[in-house]
C-alpha cells in the first residue's frame, strides 16, 4: 500500500508538472500576443497565431513523453554513461558531495541541478524521474532556440523587440533543432548533453541582449554574464570555447562596430603604400569589413578578420570593457584546470587533449548528411551553374549555332543608370606595379591558390593527423563505430579519396549558411555605411568583387531587397511573419565575422577530442543552424510564374510554390526527416538489442543486453 501511495504521488507530480508547462506556453502565449504594440486580438485570431506559434512546442513534447514512456518500459535500468551518472546523481540527492566517481569526466553542474529539481518538486531519486530532467530540457532548449532565432532576426531589422513579430520561421527552426536526433535521442537519458545544450543557449540569449542595448552593458549585466558563463563551465568543460571565444569574440565585434566613424569618400589609389594607409586609418577608427555571408569571397575572410583586428587593437579599451566578463569567465577556468590538474575530472588516461585536426573535416558530411534537405538549394544552384557554364562552352565551340540576344534582352540586361559619388576609375598605366600585382593576386589568383591549398592541407590531415581512438574501434554500440569501419579504416586510398567528400560538404554546408542569394538597396556607396541605415553595413575593402560593387550601385529588378526597419509596415496582431512578409529577416545572411567565429569555435572545441563522437558536434549544429537564414521559393508571381508552369507537369505545383514564397519548405523536409532519423534511432535502440559474443561464440559481458544508440 505505502508503494502505491508512492507511485500515486508520484503521478500526481507528473500531473501537475505538466500542467505548469501548458501555463508557461500560455503565459508566453498572452503576453506576446494579446498585449504586442498595445493592440488587442479576437480569441479566435489569437488561437490561430498560438497554434502557429506553438505547435511544435506542442507536439514535441507529446512526442517526448511517447519516448520517454517506451524507454523506461523497455530500458528500466540505467544503460551505457547512465551507469556512472545516476549513481553520482542519487548520492547528490542523498546529500553525499563530497563522494565522487573517478571515471565521470564531466562537472556536476547536472547532479547539482537533479538535486534542485526534485527537492522543489518533492520527487524520489528514481531513474525515470532524473531522466524526466531532460525531457523538460528539450522543451526549453527548444523555446530559447527560438527566441534567439527571433533575436537574431530582430539585429537585423535594425533592433526591434522579438515578441512584436512572431517569426513562424524561428519558431520552426527551433522545433527542428529540439529534434536534431544527435541530441533528441538523450531526452528520454540522463545524459548531460540536453542540459549543456541548454545553459549554453541561455548564456547566448543573454549575450544578444547585451548586443542590443546602446551603448555599453552595465555591472549587473556583466556579472550575469559571468554567472551564466561558469554555470555554462559546469554543465561540460568544453563549453568555455563558446561563452568565451564565441559570445567574447562576438562582443569585441560589437564593440568596433558601435564606433560609427564618419563616412569619407574612398580616394583612387595610384601606389600600394596609398592604399595600405587609407583602409589601415579606416580600419583603426572603427570602419571594419564585415559584410554579409552571401557576399563574401575567400578574400573578403582575410579583410574581414584583418580589418577587426586592427580596430580592436586600435580601441583595446573600448573593446575590453566589453568582453571583460568572457575574460574572467576564461580567468576562472584557467584557475580550475590548475587546481584539478586537467581538463577532465575522472579517467584522465582515457581522455588526453591531443591535436585531432581531422575533427574540422568530419564536421562537414556530418553536417550534410544530418542537415540534407536544407542543402538541396544549394546543390541545386551549384548544378545549374555547371550546367550554364557547360553550355557556354559548347555554344562557344560552335560559333554557328549561337544565338544572338535580341535588342529588347540587351536592354533587359543593361543596369538602369544610376549617379555614384565615386571618381573615374584610374587606369593600370598610373598605378604602380606593386598595386597592380597585389589587385591581381587577390582579384584574381586568391580563389585558386585558397582551393589548392584546402585540398593540399586536407590530404595532409588525412595522412599524418587521423586518429582512431581505441573506444571508437572497441564499442560496437555506437553508429560511429560502423562508419569508421566500412568508410576511413578501409584501405589509405579510401581515405584520402573522402577528401573529395570532405571538400563538397564544405562547400554545401558553407554556402547554405550564407543564405539565398539577395540584392541589397543602392545606399551602401560609402567606406563607412554605418550611420545610414544601409543594407549592407561594413563594406570597406579595398578590392569589392564586382557582384559588391553592382549591389551599390544598381539593385537587380525583381530581386529581394532588405529595407529600412522604419520603412516596414506594422504586421497585424492576429498574424505571424511568413517570408513573403514585408517585415520579415528571416532571409538576411549573418555576418561574415559572425560565421567565422563560429568556424574558429567549433574548431577549438573538436580538435582537442581524440574519440569521435556525434554528441560533441551537438552545440556547432546547433549555432549553425540557428544561424542559417530561410531560403523562400524564388520566381515571379501570376500566370508566367514558375509554379504556374509547373502545374501543367506535376498537379498541385502552383499551390507548392506559393507556400515555399511564405514558408522555407526545405525546412519542412528536414522535419520530416529528423523524424524519419529519430524514428529508426529509436526503433533500433528499444527493439534490436544484442549479447556480446567472444570469437568461439562465448557470451561476454555478463550477459547484459546491449542496445544502438549515438
Amino acid at each position: 500500500m505505502a508503494f502505491l501511495e508512492a507511485l500515486r504521488g508520484e503521478m500526481t507530480r507528473e500531473v501537475l508538472e505538466s500542467s505548469l508547462v501548458w501555463l508557461l506556453i500560455a503565459g508566453r502565449f498572452h503576453t506576446t500576443l494579446f498585449r504586442r504594440s498595445g493592440e488587442q486580438t479576437s480569441f479566435w485570431a489569437s488561437l490561430k497565431v498560438h497554434a502557429a506559434i506553438h505547435w511544435g512546442v506542442i507536439l514535441l513534447y507529446l512526442f517526448c513523453n511517447a519516448w520517454m514512456a517506451k524507454v523506461n518500459a523497455v530500458v528500466a535500468e540505467p544503460y551505457l554513461d547512465e551507469v556512472f551518472h545516476i549513481p553520482q546523481a542519487l548520492q547528490y540527492c542523498k546529500g553525499r558531495y563530497y563522494e565522487w566517481d573517478d571515471k565521470i569526466t564531466t562537472p556536476p553542474g547536472l547532479y547539482a541541478l537533479s538535486v534542485l529539481y526534485h527537492r522543489v518538486w518533492g520527487y524520489l531519486c528514481t531513474t525515470p524521474s532524473l531522466r524526466r530532467i531532460n525531457l523538460y530540457g528539450i522543451l526549453l532548449v527548444a523555446h530559447f532556440a527560438s527566441v534567439t532565432r527571433q533575436s537574431l532576426e530582430a539585429r537585423s531589422a535594425g533592433g526591434r523587440p522579438p515578441s512584436q513579430t512572431p517569426s513562424f520561421y524561428a519558431t520552426h527552426v527551433a522545433t527542428n533543432i529540439a529534434l536534431f536526433p544527435a541530441l533528441f535521442f538523450f531526452s528520454a537519458l540522463y545524459y548531460t548533453d540536453i542540459v549543456s545544450a541548454l545553459v549554453v543557449l541561455v548564456s547566448y540569449q543573454n549575450h544578444l541582449k547585451r548586443l542590443s542595448r546602446d551603448g555599453e552593458s552595465g555591472l549587473a549585466s556583466s556579472l550575469w554574464t559571468v554567472l551564466l558563463g561558469v554555470a555554462a563551465l559546469f554543465m561540460r568543460q568544453t563549453n568555455v570555447f563558446w561563452v568565451v571565444v564565441y559570445m567574447g569574440g562576438l562582443e569585441a565585434v560589437h564593440a568596433v562596430r558601435s564606433l560609427k566613424p564618419t563616412s569619407v569618400e574612398t580616394p583612387q589609389f595610384t601606389t600600394l603604400a596609398s592604399l595600405v594607409r587609407f583602409y589601415s586609418w579606416r580600419y583603426s577608427i572603427g570602419d571594419i569589413h564585415d559584410p554579409p555571408l552571401s557576399l563574401a569571397r575567400n578574400i573578403d575572410w582575410v579583410f574581414c578578420v584583418l580589418s577587426i583586428a586592427i580596430a580592436a587593437v586600435c580601441n583595446t579599451a573600448k573593446v575590453l570593457r566589453q568582453i571583460w566578463p568572457h575574460i574572467t569567465i576564461m580567468g576562472l577556468f584557467v584557475a580550475f584546470v590548475v587546481w584539478n590538474g586537467g581538463v577532465v575530472l575522472g579517467d584522465k588516461s582515457n581522455h588526453i587533449a591531443t591535436l585531432h585536426l581531422a575533427q574540422m573535416l568530419y564536421i562537414w558530411p556530418l553536417f550534410a548528411f544530418f542537415s540534407t534537405p536544407l542543402l538541396i538549394p544549394t546543390a541545386a544552384s551549384l548544378v545549374s551553374s555547371v550546367l550554364q557554364t557547360t553550355s557556354r562552352v559548347v555554344r562557344w565551340q560552335k560559333p554557328g549555332e549561337r544565338s544572338r540576344p535580341t535588342a529588347a534582352q540587351d536592354d533587359a540586361r543593361k543596369p538602369p543608370p544610376v549617379r555614384t559619388e565615386r571618381k573615374s576609375s584610374v587606369s593600370n598605366l598610373q598605378k604602380s606595379l606593386a598595386l597592380i600585382t597585389t589587385e591581381f593576386l587577390c582579384q584574381n589568383a586568391f580563389p585558386p591558390i585558397f582551393l589548392l591549398g584546402g585540398i593540399i592541407l586536407s590530404l595532409a590531415i588525412v595522412k599524418y593527423n587521423t586518429i582512431i581512438h581505441p573506444f571508437t574501434l572497441a564499442d560496437n554500440r555506437h553508429y560511429m563505430f560502423y562508419v569508421f569501419r566500412y568508410t576511413i579504416l578501409r584501405s589509405t586510398k579510401v581515405r584520402l579519396s573522402l577528401v573529395a567528400v570532405y571538400a563538397g560538404s564544405a562547400w554545401l554546408v558553407w554556402n547554405r549558411l550564407g543564405g539565398c542569394p539577395a540584392t541589397p538597396s543602392r545606399e551602401t556607396n560609402h567606406a563607412s555605411p554605418t550611420e545610414q541605415g544601409t543594407t549592407i553595413p561594413f563594406i570597406s575593402t579595398p578590392f569589392p568583387p564586382a557582384t559588391m560593387r553592382e549591389s551599390q550601385e544598381h539593385p537587380r529588378a525583381g530581386g529581394p531587397r532588405l529595407s529600412s526597419p522604419n520603412n516596414r509596415a506594422a504586421v497585424p496582431a492576429d498574424e505571424v511573419v511568413t517570408l513573403d512578409d514585408p517585415t520579415s529577416t528571416s532571409t538576411t545572411s549573418p555576418p561574415t565575422s559572425t560565421a567565422l567565429l563560429l568556424f574558429l569555435t567549433s574548431a577549438l572545441s573538436l580538435v582537442t577530442a581524440p574519440l569521435v563522437e556525434p554528441r560533441y558536434f551537438i552545440l556547432p549544429w546547433i549555432f549553425w543552424r540557428v544561424l542559417v537564414p530561410a531560403w523562400p521559393a524564388r520566381g515571379s508571381r501570376g500566370p508566367e510564374s514558375l509554379g504556374a508552369r509547373l502545374s501543367h507537369v506535376v498537379p498541385g505545383a502552383a499551390w507548392l510554390h506559393r507556400q515555399g514564397r511564405r514558408f522555407d519548405l526545405t525546412v519542412v523536409l528536414e522535419t520530416l526527416w529528423f523524424l524519419l532519423v529519430n524514428a529508426g534511432t529509436m526503433y533500433m535502440f528499444l527493439y534490436k538489442p544484442f549479447v556480446w559474443k567472444g570469437s568461439d561464440g562465448s557470451v561476454l559481458d555478463g550477459g547484459r543486453t546491449q542496445r544502438f544508440m549515438w
